[in-house]
């Protein structure tokens, strides 16, 4: 490695005495006691071998360390000076083979250094004093600055006993101000590593215990918690790294560029602390405060107690009801988030994703993505809602990769005893489905929710409001969402960051009362009784949990695009720009799904218009859907990547024993593969209905643009030809598909065209530019992706002949008019109106119910009403013409 060579400015030694004091940087080593060297003494190998082995490193720290050490100088820092730290990040990360810290500034390292050493550290010293009448300085005689020009890596620390000192009296040489000195007459960058060590991951709280006050804290252990922490419990001992400086390029920044050295000195050390600091919060969280002190600085807040004065004075109440008031909506709400609480909730569940799945697959890109947004402030996490289980999963995962557990947004069907004390030692506060006719209870809960943030804690809640049934994503819903951006408002905080998550099955627990409640029955209350049944799913296999983490968003980017200021629009214009926001969430979760083998083989069974498929025809499709996934560049689940063959027969063992399907023999040539037949349980098609929505939304696009071509009855057109049809499916199924609103018609359009070309469904016009042909091949594959809508069709089209048969008065004010939607679509399959067992679900009427309001259709006995129902009766009939049987 090769650096400039240059002397520091404003010394004032005369050459002669430079010349004296200098010793060589690369051969013999100046005996100063601030240098270690690798040969160490006995006592400090036998420390080294006892203590300091099983610590844990951060994987990115070591190739982030190593990567600057060929281009620079590496100085580690760390908070407090430590004695102790100084020699365990020598031992350990010369083990690692990693550039270990040799200087020590101010460090005095004599206790460590080889018995030779020792002998002549003190005969330089004296001889040094005896002929200068002083102590030798290695500031003063640069050592420090050839050994880092050397080569040599440093470590400094920020807070000590004489910095204020230093600072304030100017006496001595500080060593960041002799770091920044340095800096400036040298090319080579010089690396400032914060690095601390967390012996526990447990928060600091706002009380001290006896042991705190003793033996030290956790954040700065003595010597003898620290020495006990590390002979208990060594492999719980992690070493982080905080974001790297390049001094450099910290001396040409517009803030440090306005200093004078001591102050860019100052201003360097107050920036490294706030890095540290931010790290370790990232790590374990905010200082942790009591349930009661949490409580109390709510209710206390001015805020608070103005809101609860003006609900007093127009509710005509005495001020201490409207307080008592207030306090039971408060403590109803509250979490109790307990770190012991935490720890039990891992060991219990470790032993049931042991039991349960075969293994958790983890986006750890992502995970980093995540982790290095938390240093600049809380998170928002927003993660799908498909089973009991995310809310257990996802603090799982924090927990095990040094991230502090979020608080929980749940219903409040879940604060029954003893679940209910066990999630909110977790860190689950409760809210109830609806705000209405309590109009305090909204105010005390946002104010709680203002806290939580402010506080700094990750919040985690389901945009979806609650579990999906149907196995892909429900729309959004912004009364959780309006909260948090208030706050956001109020606070004026710099920004807001929400990370839109990913967590999928291969199998859920709860897929068979999913059914039954599609399929119309009651839903099952959450109890202790249930929760006592729920040991029988300890006895089966759910396969895989996957977790994806999407960019995060950031609130003021989004609000910035804007002209108008968000708080200054109207209520309804706030509303449709809280809900673009909330389908923007949707569609980045979506965008990070895993396309399971279960979804690929149960679409392939559901979208074949014939009651039987063959073995070799099934596997034909399932390629079909796969190389479209493939041109799409949708995630895959490992068994997919490795062998989809392989995986596709797994599943279909599994439908077959699960009783979905049934295989029977075919008779085949002697000597040719076997092909067998294979037949749905038309009762099991809800079942098969709900893997193949996990990954629906992925073939969505190419259904809508497979429909539009053949609704053009053409084996020849352009794009634009299918623009409006594919502009009208898009919102028709607007509550059923959630994409990103930003996506023009167009750009999907054209992707899917692209798509369906490279699998040789179409095919470029030799002549005429943007128009294209369908093969003959192609035209059997149309309907395959077609095929995923015949379902919602049915389902659509049964509402519309409940509009059509029920013509007295509004429908939305009929008393369980979804009931009777459901009792006329058993009619109607019973007759083979529909098709599909699997047209019947209960949310697919919901969401047409709630289509056909939003566009003006309520009382079919209204002209304008009727005119609505006959324009899309006439759709609806003419899509299903064009949809495969």
């Amino acid at each position: 490695m090769t650096y400039n060579r240059h002397p520091l400015q404003g010394k004032t030694a005369d050459n002669k005495t430079q010349q004296d004091d200098k010793y060589p940087a690369d051969s013999e080593i100046a005996p100063f006691f601030c240098y270690l060297p690798a040969c160490r003494g006995l006592l400090a190998r036998l420390i080294s071998v006892l203590l300091f082995n099983r610590p844990k490193i951060d994987a990115q720290l070591r190739q982030t360390v190593r990567e600057l050490s060929q281009s620079g100088i590496v100085v580690y820092v760390n908070k407090y000076r430590s004695k102790f730290e100084y020699f365990f990040y020598h031992c350990r990360y010369r083990k690692e083979g990693l550039p270990y810290p040799v200087l020590g500034f101010d460090y005095s390292t004599y206790f460590w250094q080889p018995l030779k050493r020792t002998f002549d550290g003190f005969v330089f010293n004296v001889g040094y004093w005896l002929k200068h009448f002083s102590w030798p300085d290695p500031y003063q005689q640069h050592f420090y600055r050839n050994r880092l020009l050397a080569g040599d890596a440093a470590m400094i620390s920020l807070i000590e006993e004489k910095q204020s000192y230093r600072q304030l009296a100017k006496s001595g040489t500080d060593p960041m101000d002799y770091l920044i000195e340095i800096q400036k007459t040298i090319d080579t960058p010089i690396y400032l590593v914060p690095q601390l060590i967390l012996y526990d991951r447990d928060p600091q709280t706002t009380w001290l215990t006896l042991t705190d006050v003793i033996f030290g804290t956790r954040e700065k252990p003595g010597r003898l918690r620290r020495l006990w922490m590390m002979l208990k419990r060594p492999g719980k001992i992690w070493i982080e790294g905080a974001e790297i400086v390049n001094l450099k390029d910290f001396l040409q920044t517009r803030e440090a560029t306005s200093l004078n050295q001591k102050s860019q000195a100052i201003y360097l050390r107050r920036f490294l602390i706030d890095r540290i600091n931010r790290h370790r919060q990232s790590i374990t969280g905010p200082v942790l405060k009591s349930r009661t002190e949490i409580m109390q600085g709510v209710l206390t807040h001015p805020e608070t107690q103005r809101i609860i004065a003006e609900y007093a004075a127009e509710h005509k109440v005495p001020i201490y009801k409207a307080q008592k008031e207030a306090a039971d909506f408060l403590d109803e709400i509250a979490a109790n988030y307990n770190l012991k609480i935490i720890k039990i909730f891992d060991i219990c569940l470790r032993w049931i994703f042991r039991a349960m799945f075969d293994g958790m697959v983890v986006d750890q890109e992502g995970l980093d993505r995540i982790r290095q947004a938390s240093k600049t402030g809380p998170l928002v996490l927003v993660p799908c809602h498909k089973s009991h289980l995310d809310y257990l999963i996802l603090s799982f995962v924090f927990f095990h990769n040094n991230l502090p557990c979020p608080h929980i947004a749940a219903g409040k069907n879940l604060s029954f005893w003893p679940i209910g004390p066990l999630f909110r030692g977790g860190g689950a506060f409760f809210l109830r489905r609806t705000f209405k006719g309590e109009p305090l209870y909204p105010k005390i809960f946002s104010a709680y929710i203002n806290k939580l943030l402010t506080e700094g804690f990750h919040m985690e809640f389901f945009i979806e409001g609650g579990r999906s049934r149907t196995g892909k994503l429900l729309p959004p819903k912004i009364g959780f969402l309006s909260l948090l951006v208030d706050a956001y408002m109020k606070n004026n905080w710099d920004d807001m960051l929400f990370v839109p998550i990913f967590i999928g099955y291969d199998r859920v627990l709860e897929e068979k009362a999913y059914i039954h409640e599609m399929e119309g029955g009651k839903k099952s209350p959450e109890n202790l009784i249930n929760i006592v049944k729920a040991r029988k799913f300890l006895k089966k296999k759910y396969g895989k949990i996957y977790i994806n983490f999407h960019e995060p968003f950031s609130l003021k980017q989004h609000f910035s695009q804007s002209s108008t200021p968000f708080f200054k629009l109207d209520r309804e214009t706030r509303g449709q720009k809280l809900h673009t926001f909330g389908e923007k969430i949707i569609s980045a979760i979506n965008s990070q799904a895993v396309i399971t083998p279960h979804a690929v083989v149960a679409a392939t069974l559901l979208n074949c218009s014939q009651k039987r498929i063959y073995y070799r025809q099934l596997l034909e499709h399932a390629e079909t859907y796969m190389k479209y996934l493939s041109m799409r560049g949708v995630k895959l689940t490992d068994t997919l990547y490795i062998d989809n063959q392989g995986a596709f027969d797994t599943v279909l063992d599994t439908f077959i024993s699960n009783k979905y399907i049934e295989r029977s023999a075919s008779t085949n040539p002697a000597g040719t593969p076997p092909n067998p037949i294979f037949k749905i349980h038309e009762n099991k098609r809800p079942n098969l209905e709900y893997y193949k929505n996990n990954g629906v939304i992925f073939f969505a696009p190419a259904a809508f643009t497979a429909l539009s071509i053949l609704a053009l009855d053409a084996f020849q057109f352009t794009a634009e030809d299918l623009y409006p049809h594919y502009d009208f499916l898009k919102d028709f199924f607007s509550l059923e598909f959630i994409f990103d609103p930003e996506e023009e018609v167009e750009v999907s359009v054209r992707k899917n065209i692209k798509a369906f070309i490279d699998d040789a469904i179409l095919t470029p016009h030799p002549a005429l530019p943007e128009t294209y042909n369908v093969t003959s091949a192609g035209f059997r594959k149309l309907n395959l992706f077609a095929g995923f809508l015949t379902a919602y069709f049915e389902s659509y089209w049964v509402v519309l002949n409940f509009y059509m048969r029920y013509t007295r008065g509004p429908i939305l004010e009929r008393r369980n008019y979804t009931k009777k939607i459901q009792a006329l679509g058993s009619r109607m399959y019973k007759r083979n109106e529909i098709l599909r067992k699997e047209a019947l679900f209960k949310i697919n009427y919901k969401n047409a119910v709630a289509f056909f309001t939003s566009q003006g259709l309520n009382n079919p006995e209204n002209q304008e009403d009727q005119e609505v129902l006959d324009f899309y009766t006439q759709k609806v009939q003419f899509y299903r013409r064009c949809l495969p049987n």
